[in-house]
């Protein structure tokens, strides 16, 4: 193992040998983010990495981020820093009872949030992120009900901006919430021009005060566009690094959990470090394998999104 000072210009090395390239989603440390090829949301990392020619996708990330690379470059092999990086939300839709919830609502749209396991984008009519989701729910037929998972948070912000009624999984983002009410109302008090910006992963009563709600993405894209000099930002911290290096003028908050402490940073996102991205690339291992009938399965209701997304 090199020298913590030289794991960069390592990890680079094993790159350009392997004809790999590094994905790192915006919840990832400051130290990955700043090694890797591309930065972003989930999809449009898998997206960028397709239409790379790499042979190898490292993606520093969660679990069924690694999957989505997989169902998208079937050709390439895609390695997960830490298999053990999984997440909250898609563990808590396991696919054997979401075919149990399915079977209860047979005549409903079945439309999963991208943070779910292949197993359960399998099951899923149709799949979206949380930049196109209500905009994708708004195309969907009047007369035939929407089943929504796995994030109910989500699905009630989806609900209210689409207009149409979801039935609902009962999941949620371990991030999104722990956020104490009464630290964000401190914040206020302390920075009364700064800027509310929220995740719809949120729960309610936090994006009641927000000035901003979007996805990660739009999150960062506000932050550059917005006249705010400073902003209180409610989603995972990591994004705040893509913050101050856009737009470096500006000041950040982020808002702690619920009893004062730092339990808003993702755990799983973090399991992931230069140590295990260095050892990845050295090994070639773990790698991503997927059954190639549940891939193309998995596949279906992505294709489906991005054509209704154009």
């Amino acid at each position: 193992m090199p020298a913590p000072a030289d794991l960069p210009a390592a990890i680079d090395a094993l790159r350009r040998e392997r004809n790999a390239v590094i994905l790192a989603h915006y919840y990832q440390d400051d130290a990955i983010q700043d090694i890797a090829d591309f930065i972003g949301d989930s999809l449009e990392l898998s997206r960028k990495a397709a239409n790379t020619d790499a042979d190898v996708i490292v993606f520093c990330g969660v679990h069924f981020m690694a999957e989505t690379a997989k169902i998208l470059s079937p050709e390439k092999t895609v390695l997960l820093p830490d298999l053990e990086a999984g997440c909250s939300l898609a563990d808590a839709c396991p696919a054997d009872a979401f075919a149990a919830f399915r079977a209860e609502h047979p005549d409903h749209i079945v439309v999963s949030y991208i943070n779910c396991s292949a197993a359960v984008k399998a099951q899923s009519d149709l799949i979206c992120t949380s930049s196109n989701a209500v905009d994708l729910v708004k195309q969907l037929p009047a007369d035939r009900p929407i089943l929504f998972a796995p994030d109910q948070n989500l699905g009630r912000w989806v609900q209210s901006q689409s207009g149409r009624e979801l039935t609902l999984w009962p999941g949620s983002c371990i991030v999104h919430e722990t956020f104490s009410e009464q630290a964000l109302l401190q914040l206020k008090l302390e920075h009364p021009g700064a800027e509310v910006l929220a995740h719809p992963e949120c729960q309610q009563h936090l994006l009641d005060l927000a000035d901003y709600i979007g996805s990660t993405s739009k999150l960062l894209h506000r932050a550059e566009e917005s006249s705010a000099t400073s902003f209180i930002v409610l989603t995972e911290p990591g994004i705040l690094h893509q913050m101050r290096l856009k737009v470096a003028h500006k000041q950040f908050f982020e808002v702690p959990g619920a009893d004062g402490c730092s339990c808003n940073a993702c755990p799983y996102m973090r399991l992931n470090t230069l140590e295990k991205l260095w050892q990845c690339l050295n090994t070639m291992q773990p790698e991503l394998v997927m059954d190639e009938q549940l891939r193309q399965r998995a596949l279906a209701p992505i294709q489906r999104m991005l054509e209704m997304s154009r």
